[in-house]
C-alpha cells in the first residue's frame, strides 16, 4: 500500500537534509512519498524544495500562511493531502528515528491494527531524550492524566502522548478532528470509535536542531483541549464530589455545632460521603464501564479503602491548616477536598474501574466463581450492574 510520511514543521530548517535522507533510506523500496506541513516563518519551505531536487522518494511540501490548530492542525491538513492511505507522522526535529518507520509498516501489515504507535513507555522504550527530570516529570503526568479521561479508549496505548505513530487514514473521520496543539493522536483517538492500537518500543532521541516548541502556554493549551475532549466524565465526577463536599461541609458544621469536636465530626462526614460518593459514581460517572470492570463489591472495596487512606492522610494536614495558621476548620476541610480530587479522580480511572481485558494484558489474573456462594455473589453482581436509563 501507498505510504504518506507527514512532517509537520516549524523552523526546522536544519533538519530537513538528513530527516529526508533518513526517511527515504527507511523507505527504500516502497511506494511511498513524504510530506512536509510547514508553518516555518524561515526559509524552511526553500530548504524543503532544494532537498526534494535529489531525494530518493518525492518529496512535497505544503506551507501554510495561517497557523490554524497549531502542530495538530498541520497533521490533519497533512491527512488530508496525503496520497497514501497508510500515514506515518513524525516530527521534523529527528527525535523520532526515521529507522522505525519500517518497524511500524510491518506491525501494521499484521492486519490487526489501525494505529502503531511508537511508545516511549511500552518495553524496550526509551524517554531519555526528554532531557531533564522535569520534562520527563510532565510528561509522565501528563499521560497518567489523559489516561485517566479515557480510560476505555486508551486501556492499550501507553504513550498516547506521542507524536510519532502510523494511522490507516480510512479508519479516520477527517472532517470530526477538531486539533489544537501538539497532541493529535490523542484527537484522533478520542474522536475516532473502534480504532484498534498497536505499539512499538521507540528510543526518544535527543534534538538535532532547533528548540523545543514546548511552554507553559501550550501546557495551557494542552489541558483546555484535554477538558474540551472529555469534559463529561469529569464534570460529572467534579459535580458529585461537589455534592458530597457540601454534604460532608453540613454534616461537620451540624456535629460541631451539637458539641463533637471538629476532628471526629471530619472523620463522620468523611466516611458518610466517601459511601454516597461511590454510590452516585456507579450510576452517573463510570457506568458504562462497569460491565467490563470488576466486580461491585471490589469496586466498592478499592473505592472505601482508597478514599480512607486519602482520608487519613488529609485529616491531618487540615488540623495542621487548623492549628498552626489559624484557619476555619470548616474553610480547611473545603481545601482540603479540592487538593483530593484530582488524585481520587485519577485512582478510579485507572484502577477502580480499569477493564477486564487491560489488567489481563498486564498478568493479572481475575478471580473465577468456583464455589457456590461466588457464584450467588456473581449472580448478585451481574443483577446490580444491568444497564438503566439515566
Amino acid at each position: 500500500m501507498a505510504v504518506t510520511v507527514i512532517v509537520p514543521t516549524f523552523n526546522e530548517r536544519d533538519n530537513v537534509a538528513e530527516l529526508v535522507e533518513r526517511t527515504a533510506a527507511a523507505l527504500e523500496g516502497r511506494d511511498a512519498e513524504i510530506l512536509f506541513v510547514d508553518d516555518s516563518a524561515d526559509d524552511t519551505e526553500a530548504e524543503i524544495l532544494r532537498v526534494a531536487t535529489t531525494a530518493a522518494v518525492p518529496v512535497r511540501v505544503i506551507h501554510r500562511r495561517v497557523n490554524t490548530g497549531g502542530l495538530g492542525g498541520a497533521v490533519a491538513a497533512g491527512l488530508a493531502a496525503a496520497g497514501g492511505d497508510v500515514c506515518v507522522v513524525m516530527d521534523g526535529d529527528l527525535q523520532h528515528p526515521p529507522e522505525l518507520i519500517v518497524t511500524m509498516l510491518d506491525r501494521f501489515a499484521e492486519g490487526d491494527a489501525d494505529v502503531v504507535a511508537a511508545s516511549r513507555y511500552v518495553g524496550g522504550g526509551d524517554s531519555a531524550g526528554l532531557g531533564t527530570a522535569v520534562r520527563f516529570g510532565v510528561s509522565r503526568a501528563s499521560t497518567w492524566l489523559t489516561k485517566a479521561m479515557f480510560p476505555r479508549r486508551l486501556a492499550a496505548a501507553t504513550d498516547p502522548m506521542t507524536g510519532f505513530f502510523l494511522v490507516d487514514r480510512r479508519r479516520v473521520d477527517l472532517a470530526a478532528l477538531r486539533p489544537k496543539g501538539f497532541k493529535i493522536l490523542l484527537e484522533i483517538l478520542a474522536r475516532t470509535d473502534g480504532l484498534r492500537i498497536a505499539e512499538v518500543p521507540m528510543a526518544f532521541s535527543e534534538r538535532h536542531s532547533g528548540t523545543s516548541k514546548a511552554s507553559v502556554r501550550q501546557g495551557a493549551t494542552f489541558l483546555a483541549h484535554l477538558a474540551r475532549l472529555r469534559f463529561g466524565k469529569m464534570s460529572r465526577f467534579a459535580a458529585i464530589g461537589a455534592i458530597g463536599a457540601v454534604a460532608n461541609l453540613g454534616i461537620m458544621w451540624a456535629l460541631t455545632t451539637a458539641g463533637l469536636p471538629y476532628v471526629w465530626a471530619a472523620i463522620i462526614g468523611a466516611e458518610v460521603t466517601i459511601v454516597g460518593n461511590f454510590l452516585l459514581q456507579e450510576r452517573f460517572v463510570f457506568g458504562d464501564m462497569r460491565r467490563d470492570a470488576r466486580g461491585v463489591w471490589a469496586r466498592f472495596g478499592a473505592s472505601f479503602t482508597f478514599n480512607n487512606v486519602e482520608a487519613a492522610l488529609r485529616i491531618p494536614v487540615m488540623v495542621l491548616m487548623v492549628e498552626t495558621w489559624h484557619i476555619s476548620s470548616v474553610v480547611a476541610t473545603a481545601i482540603s477536598l479540592v487538593v483530593a480530587f484530582f488524585a481520587r479522580f485519577l485512582f478510579h480511572s485507572l484502577f477502580v474501574y480499569a477493564p477486564r481485558r487491560a489488567r489481563a494484558a498486564a498478568g493479572i489474573e481475575e478471580p473465577t466463581a468456583d464455589t457456590a456462594a461466588q457464584r450467588i455473589v456473581a449472580a448478585i453482581d451481574a443483577e446490580a450492574m444491568r444497564p438503566g436509563e439515566l
